[in-house]
C-alpha cells in the first residue's frame, strides 16, 4: 500500500532493541519528547505512513541490509537510506557542519568550501527523493525537514510533478548578504521553490529567505501579511513587522509560513511531578544550602554563546566577592560527535574557561562551575531547571531554542529568572525574559545582576505570562497549523495563475 503521509527527516524515529535471542525488535523512543513524536503523530490520521530517514551501515552490513522496517504497534514503515561512513562524513559532519552551519548562523568566516562535498551532498537527497517517491500515493503529502535536505524537494518535483511538498526549515535562515557567500545558492534556493510550503520559526527568518529568492530569481510576491498574534513586531534584534505569505515562481505558488516550533509541556509537567523527579529535586536543593543556581543547557557550538557566558560569570566573581561560595553555576555542554573537528576549537575554549574559574575561586566546600559534558538524563535535566533561580541562555544565534521554553515550563509560570539572547528566536515569542546582546559585555553584565536582584513579585509577573505563550502555542500547536495548511495546497495550487495581490 502506498502511503498518504511521508516524512524526510535525518533522524530515525525508534530505538533498536535487541532481544536475549539476538532478534532486533524496533519500538518506539523511550522519551516522548521533542518534535519526532509529534510529527509520528499525524500518521494516526493515514490508512499508511512512512518515515525515511539514513542509516550509517558497512560494507559488510549492506549485503543484508533490511531498507524498510515496521514500528511495533505502529501504522507506518521505516524507510532507510544506507549511507556508508565516508558518506556520512562528507554529508553531514563536513559538507553540512563546516559549509552550510556557519553561514546559516551567520558566521561567514568558520565557512569552509574546499573540503565540502557537492556532488556526495546532491547524491543523498536524491536518494532521499527517490525512496519519498516510492512510497507516495499520488496525493500524498511529503514533509521535508531542515537543511541537510534541501534539494529532495526538487528532486522530487522532476519524479512527480504534482506531490504536494512541504519543507520545514529547524535552523536559522541569514541574510541575502551572507546566505549568498554559498556557492550553491541558485540550486539550493530553487529547490526550495518546488515546495507548496516553505516553513520557518519566526518571520525574520522566513523574510531572509523571499529576500534571498528575489536576489536569484524573477520571484513574484503574491501575498503580505501580518506577524503571528503572540510575536513581537518591533523592539528586539529579530523583530519584523510584516511578512510575505506566497510567492509565485515558474507558475508554481509557494506558501511561506513564520511559525516557531513549541516544547511539549504536558509532558515536562508528567516528568516533573514524577516521584524520582521530586525526590532529584530536593536533593539538588540540599546540596545547595540556600545557593543560587543558574544553569546553562546546551552543547558544544560556536553558535551557542558559550565562552562570552563563562566570560560574564567569570566578571561577575570578580566584581562581586559578596557572592563567593553563595552561587553555583551548571552547564550541561555536551561533547560534539567523534569526527566533528569543526567544534574542537570551541570545546577546548569550554574547558579552559570553566578550570580558569574554578581554579581562581574555587574553595574546599564550593566549586563555581559545575560541567557536564555527557547528556543529562531528562528527568535530571528537569529537576535542575526546577530547582534553578536562573536559567542563562545567550546563544550569539540559535534558530529558536526550546532551552528556555522548558525552563519556563519547569517553573509552572511561578517563579524564576530567565536570561535570553535578543539573537534566538524564541526572543520574539517572550519578551518578558531578561533580554541581552551577548556580543556586548556591558549587557551581558547587566543581566545576570538583574537576574540576581530582581524581586519575586517581578519574576512571577514574568514567568506568568511567558508560561501562558509555551504551553499555548506548543509543539501540537505548531505541527497541527502547518499540516492543516499543509492539506489546503491543492487549492491554492490550482489557484496559482490567478492574479497577484500584494
Amino acid at each position: 500500500m502506498k502511503s498518504s503521509l511521508v516524512i524526510l527527516y535525518h533522524r530515525e524515529p525508534y530505538d533498536e532493541v535487541v532481544d536475549e535471542n539476538g532478534v532486533v525488535h524496533y519500538r518506539d523512543k523511550k522519551s516522548p519528547n521533542g518534535i519526532v513524536p509529534t510529527l509520528k503523530s499525524f500518521f494516526a490520521n493515514v490508512n499508511q505512513g512512512t518515515w525515511i530517514a539514513w542509516k550509517q551501515v558497512t560494507a559488510k552490513q549492506r549485503d543484508k541490509f533490511q531498507e524498510r522496517v515496521s514500528v511495533e504497534g505502529s501504522n507506518y514503515n521505516v524507510c532507510r537510506i544506507p549511507l556508508s561512513a565516508d558518506q556520512v562524513k562528507h554529508f553531514y559532519h563536513i559538507t553540512s557542519k563546516e559549509a552550510f552551519w556557519p553561514i546559516l548562523h551567520s558566521f561567514p568566516y568558520h565557512f569552509t568550501y574546499e573540503s565540502s562535498d557537492w556532488e556526495n551532498f546532491k547524491t543523498i537527497n536524491k536518494l532521499f527523493a527517490e525512496a519519498a517517491c516510492a512510497e507516495a500515493a499520488d496525493d500524498a503529502l511529503i514533509w521535508v525537514h531542515d537543511y541537510n535536505l534541501w534539494l529532495a524537494p526538487k528532486y522530487i518535483r522532476e519524479l512527480k510533478p504534482n506531490a504536494r511538498i512541504a519543507f520545514f526549515h529547524h535552523t536559522p535562515f541569514p541574510s541575502v548578504d551572507v546566505f549568498n557567500i554559498l556557492p550553491w545558492r541558485e540550486s539550493i534556493v530553487e529547490s526550495l521553490l518546488c515546495c507548496d510550503i516553505v516553513g520557518f520559526h519566526i518571520p525574520r527568518y522566513s523574510e531572509n529567505f523571499v529576500n534571498v529568492a528575489r536576489s536569484l530569481f524573477n520571484v513574484e510576491i503574491v501575498k503580505k501579511g501580518a506577524v503571528p498574534e503572540h510575536i513581537t513586531e518591533c523592539g528586539t534584534a529579530l523583530a519584523e513587522p510584516e511578512v510575505v505569505k506566497q510567492l509565485r515562481y515558474n507558475g508554481q505558488l509557494v506558501n511561506i509560513d513564520a511559525f516557531p516550533v513549541g516544547t511539549n509541556p504536558q509532558h515536562i509537567l508528567n516528568t516533573l511531578n514524577k516521584p524520582e523527579t521530586q525526590q532529584r529535586i530536593e536533593e539538588i536543593k540540599q546540596q545547595l544550602e540556600g545557593r543560587t543556581l543558574a544553569i546553562a543547557a546546551g552543547r558544544v557550538d560556536y553558535v551557542k554563546g558559550n565562552r562570552e557566558l563563562l566570560e560574564c560569570y567569570g566578571r561577575l566573581l570578580e566584581r562581586r566577592p559578596d557572592l563567593h561560595g553563595k552561587i553555583h553555576l551548571v552547564m550541561t555542554c555536551v561533547q560534539p560527535a567523534t569526527g566533528m573537528r569543526v567544534y574542537r576549537t570551541a570545546q577546548q575554549q569550554i574547558e579552559h574557561l570553566v578550570g580558569k574559574i574554578n581554579g581562581q575561586f574555587a574553595r574546599l566546600d564550593w566549586m563555581p562551575v559545575l560541567l557536564f559534558t555527557q547528556p543529562i538524563p531528562f528527568t535530571d535535566l528537569i529537576a535542575y531547571y526546577k530547582a534553578a533561580d536562573i536559567c542563562w541562555t545567550t546563544p550569539l544565534r540559535d534558530g529558536l531554542n526550546l532551552v528556555a521554553k522548558e525552563y519556563v515550563v519547569a517553573h509552572e509560570g511561578k517563579d524564576g529568572a530567565l536570561i535570553l539572547s535578543e539573537f534566538v528566536g524564541a526572543a520574539v515569542e517572550m519578551p518578558e525574559a531578561i533580554l541581552t546582546n551577548p556580543y556586548s559585555i556591558d549587557r551581558m553584565d547587566r543581566a545576570i545582576d538583574r537576574a540576581l536582584e530582581m524581586s519575586e513579585e517581578d519574576k512571577a509577573e514574568r514567568m506568568a505570562k511567558m508560561y501562558d505563550t509555551v504551553t499555548q502555542y506548543d509543539v501540537k500547536y505548531w505541527a497541527d497549523r502547518l499540516f492543516d495548511i499543509f492539506q489546503h495546497t491543492e487549492h491554492e495550487t490550482a489557484a496559482s495563475q490567478e492574479p497577484a495581490v500584494v
